[in-house]
């Protein structure tokens, strides 16, 4: 009888055990499902940051063709010692120019002061005289897309060259050697080298010489000198420049200037005559007006003006 009790105890044990580590596993499934769950939801919401990341960066990429400057450097002095001048250096500032699209029966008025245009448009409605008659118009703030203004320092090395057009026909070890035993070759120009600083894949290096003047007799030459396995390549030379942008700064909101003007659609004449009425009725103080710098109107196709920071 005693073992019955003991036999049943041991079943009962061993039942509720199975019961325990069922609800255990079962507990452990619904915490991994939960947190699969929280990981898709977290991989979309990540996913959508992405998205519009991607799509501020966007509106904060512009493209600006930048016009060609010839410039003409010249030197004020002879110094005595031209180690110490290693660089030529230059710095330009850049801004580029906002477009704005003037549709047909509008008109954008630029005020020498900044008063005067803020006065203009707290005036709002305005009634000029053109000719015989007269049009109602109303004058508006001028919201600007953005712009950008940055510095470009530019550094011309007159210790360092760049060398192109490398022939990918010995182990980059070797070449770097190759490439400094012909830098040092007098006899074309060269000097003695400091150092090669070789990349392989682009077929470049860029090789710094110890003396100055050495940078100049090379760049009098388009092309050096190489000698591989007896065999003589032509690569090219051209001055190493150093490029940094500085000061990027972003701006964008309303012309503080410039006043929008509106409700010309009907007005038939030309655009020119229009200007000159619209600038002697806002020349006049009694109007809330002040000195006009510009008037540009539209009158039969739309027009696209620049503006500057």
């Amino acid at each position: 009888m005693e073992a019955d009790k003991d036999n049943n105890k041991q079943l009962f044990k061993e039942h509720w055990t199975d019961e325990e580590l069922m609800k255990d596993e079962q507990k452990k499934q619904g915490l991994i499902d939960e947190i699969t769950k929280e990981n898709i939801h977290l991989k979309e919401e990540i996913q959508k940051l992405e998205a519009e990341l991607q799509e501020a960066v966007k509106d904060f990429q512009i493209e600006e063709d930048i016009s060609e400057t010839k410039m003409k450097f010249t030197s004020l002095e002879t110094p005595e010692n031209v180690s110490q001048f290693s660089n030529i250096s230059c710095s330009f500032q850049v801004k580029s120019h906002v477009p704005y699209e003037i549709q047909k029966g509008q008109a954008l008025i630029t005020f020498e002061e900044e008063e005067v245009a803020q006065n203009v448009i707290t005036m709002g409605k305005h009634r000029v005289k053109i000719e015989n008659f007269s049009v109602e118009v109303m004058a508006n703030p001028v919201p600007l897309n953005t712009g950008v203004t940055f510095q470009v320092h530019v550094e011309v090395s007159k210790m360092k060259i760049s060398v192109t057009e490398i022939p990918d026909e010995l182990p980059e070890d070797q070449m770097r050697d190759k490439l400094e035993l012909s830098f040092c070759k007098s006899r074309h120009g060269g000097g003695e080298v400091e150092s090669v600083n070789y990349d392989k894949q682009s077929r470049s290096a860029v090789v710094t010489f110890v003396e100055a003047g050495v940078v100049d007799k090379i760049l009098k030459k388009k092309e050096y000198p190489l000698y591989i396995n007896q065999s003589c390549h032509r690569v090219a030379v051209s001055p190493y420049i150093e490029r940094h942008l500085k000061k990027y700064q972003i701006f964008s909101g309303l012309s503080k200037r410039t006043v929008l003007l509106t409700g010309m659609e009907n007005v038939q004449m030309e655009e020119e005559i229009v200007e000159d009425f619209i600038s002697i009725h806002f020349q006049r103080r009694h109007n809330g007006g002040g000195e006009v710098d510009v008037v540009k109107c539209s009158l039969s196709q739309p027009y696209t003006a620049y503006f500057e920071e």
